[in-house]
């Protein structure tokens, strides 16, 4: 009888002291869970997930962003003015202006953008969707007609745009998302500089007429054209040359750039940047941009503009003493 009481308190402490390493494992886990979601990401910490190691991507979702994916690559397959759904955009590709199809470092990826929209836009004023940005990005960057909301090939955009982002902590913009912010130049960016840059580092995969070059199928362009009318129009977020240029520095020339060993200085991005966006290009309507001319971006080259500078020095700079002059207006 000894022996059994014995064991039995023996198996109950045992019992409790199981008890006890799993609530306090349980809660270190948590504080640790909580302390992570509290320390800024890091440009290495975030990166794009994988459709061949995601196994908890399976069935119809795994078939939509798989799709998704595909649209982003290949838009002008499907999307464009040869296309074999609808001809809504213009001949580019979602990827020429979001590399990798929207997971490269630096490279207006998408991994940020599941974990920040909905979001307030001083552009339009309003709280936008995912549906409007990408809606934005076809009427804009594709100089083309949004996508219906309820189409297939939309779900499977968004699907993907979610799944890319997926690790992000909501409201976290993790390094190296996005486009590289580019220091200011103590003079306006000069498009005749950025012609001849342009001439020796850009023209060879561009076309001296900025067409791009199409792949052998007449389809899609392997090197997207950087002016007329199969490029981004005045409503685009490269038109800034400010967006341009933080996008040249990181990822040009193609195959030859990382965002940590840039193959053009800062001076050449911005020179390039300036001249491109000096080229013929489709126009856009923007009378409802930026309701609050305030919040206008200081490179936006469009008035009307309330610190008295020019469209001209909008566009090209310099931009520190717009800056300056915006301040003092805030006081």
């Amino acid at each position: 009888m000894i022996a059994f009481i014995r064991s039995y308190w023996l198996l109950l402490l045992s019992f409790t002291i199981l008890c006890i390493v799993a609530i306090v494992w349980k809660s270190a886990d948590q504080q640790s869970k909580a302390i992570a979601a509290q320390q800024p990401f890091t440009e290495s910490s975030w990166h794009p997930p994988s459709l061949y190691t995601d196994r908890e991507l399976e069935g119809e979702q795994r078939r939509l962003v798989i799709f998704g994916q595909d649209l982003i690559a290949r838009t002008a397959l499907y999307l464009g003015p040869k296309g074999s759904i609808a001809n809504i955009s213009n001949g580019m590709n979602c990827q020429n202006c979001h590399l990798q199809a929207g997971k490269k470092t630096w490279g207006n990826n998408y991994g940020a953008v599941a974990s920040t929209y909905p979001r307030f836009r001083d552009r339009s004023g309003t709280i936008e969707s995912i549906y409007k940005r990408v809606s934005d990005c076809f009427e804009r960057s594709l100089n083309g007609t949004a996508p219906d909301s309820n189409s297939t090939e939309y779900q499977a955009i968004e699907a993907y745009i979610k799944w890319v982002g997926k690790e992000t902590p909501l409201g976290v913009t993790p390094k190296g998302t996005g486009i590289y912010k580019l220091p200011y130049l103590n003079r306006a960016a000069d498009p005749t500089k950025g012609k001849l840059a342009y001439q020796q580092k850009c023209q060879s995969c561009h076309g001296s007429d900025g067409q791009g070059q199409l792949a052998n199928n007449g389809i899609l362009f392997e090197y997207p054209p950087l002016w007329g009318e199969h490029s981004y129009n005045t409503g685009a977020g490269l038109y800034r040359i400010s967006r341009f240029a933080g996008y040249i520095y990181s990822n040009m020339p193609w195959n030859k750039t990382q965002h940590s060993n840039p193959a053009l200085s800062i001076e050449e991005c911005w020179d390039i940047a300036a001249f491109v966006n000096s080229q013929p290009r489709p126009e856009r309507d923007l009378s409802k941009d930026w309701p609050d001319i305030s919040k206008k971006p200081v490179d936006h080259p469009f008035g009307p503009f309330h610190d008295g500078f020019s469209e001209r020095e909008h566009k090209y700079g310099p931009f520190e003493p717009i800056l300056a002059k915006r301040e003092k207006l805030k006081k």
